[in-house]
Parts: C-alpha cells; sequence; structure tokens
C-alpha cells in the first residue's frame, strides 16, 4: 500500500472515530438538557422531531431483542457476553444519533446559518451568500430528488434531511465546500434541510438577511472621519 493510500485510510479513521467522539459526548449533553454551538443571540432551529418516533421504536425493538438474546444464550456463557456488548453499544448508538439531532440543531446567527446533520456533517453558509431561501418539501428517495440529481454532493446539492425528508432549500449566490464525514469535499450551490418549523425557518433566515443588509447599508452610509483643517488642533 502507498503512503499515500495509507495516509487516506488514517485520515479516514480519525475522522469516524472523531464522530463517534461527537455522538457519545451527545449522550451527555442530552441528559444535561443542553444545546452544542449556540451562542448568545443565536437562534437554534430544531429538526429532530422529524426521526424520534422511528428512532425511539428501534431502540425500544432492539432491548427487547437485547432481552431475548441474553436468555437465549444462558448456556453460552462467551457469546452471551459478546452479544450484550453488541446490543448494549447499538442501543447507546440509536440514542447517540437522537441526541446529536436534539444537542446540535441548526443554528441562525446574525450573519451566518449553520447547517447540520447531527454529528455527522455540518456546513455554515454565510448570509450575504444567500440567493434565496424557500419552504420546499421533498421526500428524496435513494439520495436522490426528483430531478435525479445526488443529494449527497454530486450536482452540487446537499440534502441533509430528516426523518426521508427536507422541508427548506437553500440557492447561493456563490458555491460553498462541503466535507462528508469520509473526508470528501464537495462544491455546494444548493443545500436542502429539514426543519421541525419549517416555515418560521424560513421567515427567521429572511428577517436575518435582511437585517444584515441594513446593517450593510448603514456602515456603508456612515460619515468618514474627517482630516480637514477645522478638526485639527494647533500645536
Amino acid at each position: 500500500m502507498s503512503r499515500g493510500g495509507a495516509g487516506r485510510k488514517g485520515r479516514t479513521v480519525r475522522r469516524l472515530l472523531a464522530h463517534e467522539g461527537r455522538w457519545l459526548a451527545s449522550l451527555v449533553w442530552w441528559v444535561a438538557r443542553r444545546r452544542f454551538g449556540v451562542a448568545a443571540g443565536e437562534r437554534a432551529l430544531p429538526y429532530a422531531a422529524a426521526q424520534s418516533a422511528l428512532v425511539y421504536g428501534l431502540t425500544f425493538v432492539c432491548v427487547v431483542e437485547t432481552a431475548g438474546v441474553h436468555a437465549m444464550l444462558a448456556d453460552v456463557p462467551v457469546a452471551r457476553v459478546v452479544m450484550l456488548v453488541v446490543d448494549v453499544y447499538t442501543v447507546l448508538m440509536l440514542l447517540g444519533f437522537q441526541a446529536a439531532a436534539v444537542t446540535r440543531p441548526h443554528v441562525l446567527g446574525a450573519d451566518h446559518l449553520l447547517l447540520r446533520d447531527g454529528a455527522r456533517r455540518e456546513i455554515r453558509v454565510p448570509l450575504d451568500r444567500i440567493a434565496s431561501v424557500r419552504y420546499d418539501l421533498r421526500f428524496p428517495r435513494d439520495g436522490k430528488d426528483g430531478g435525479g440529481k445526488n443529494e449527497t454532493g454530486d450536482g452540487g446539492v446537499w440534502a441533509l434531511g430528516v426523518g426521508g425528508q427536507t422541508s427548506v432549500t437553500v440557492e447561493l449566490t456563490v458555491p460553498l465546500v462541503g466535507v462528508r464525514l469520509s473526508g470528501r469535499r464537495d462544491e455546494v450551490r444548493t443545500v436542502r434541510f429539514h426543519a421541525d418549523d419549517a416555515r418560521g425557518a424560513v421567515a427567521a433566515v429572511q428577517a436575518a438577511r435582511t437585517a444584515q443588509a441594513a446593517r450593510t447599508a448603514a456602515d456603508e452610509q456612515a460619515p468618514r472621519g474627517s482630516t480637514s483643517a477645522e478638526g485639527v488642533r494647533p500645536a
């Protein structure tokens, strides 16, 4: 194996381990009822509700399966312990998936929109690079929209779906670089994401863009300091 290939695999492994650490940390934040990366004055845009029923249902099934397997393997202690570890880890992973979505919401700041996909990936969109934002409910299948463009980066579209749906589409004036969990870098021109209150999220982003434009215009019209003789004191 070449050094380049080994280096790429090493970076991928580190990124996957970092992802594991993020969702495990999210469990702690979830229990503490805290959110990660939402500063004072910023607005959180939650999105976890759309997947909660599915996640909790799968978790319940896994717990029942764990109990059943544990009883079935009573006479095989080694296999019983191995399966118990695997099943407990699976339950933690499912809960971590939900915890990451709850504790890492989308964030609307004064000059940016931070869009997240749980602990897997995120993209920071400057408000001045947004051409349009609109409510746009979609149910992509197999990672593709109705037009056949790949929703995971190819074609310039990133879809951060939740529960098999996206509900807000953001078109960009200038492409941004999005980084996948694997480390692959995509040129992103359109971002589709889900929010629990999608129409409210659209209105909030539009209001933030208007406020930013007003601030920019005020800064450009503000009088600059004068260096005329009237403003200079004699020596």
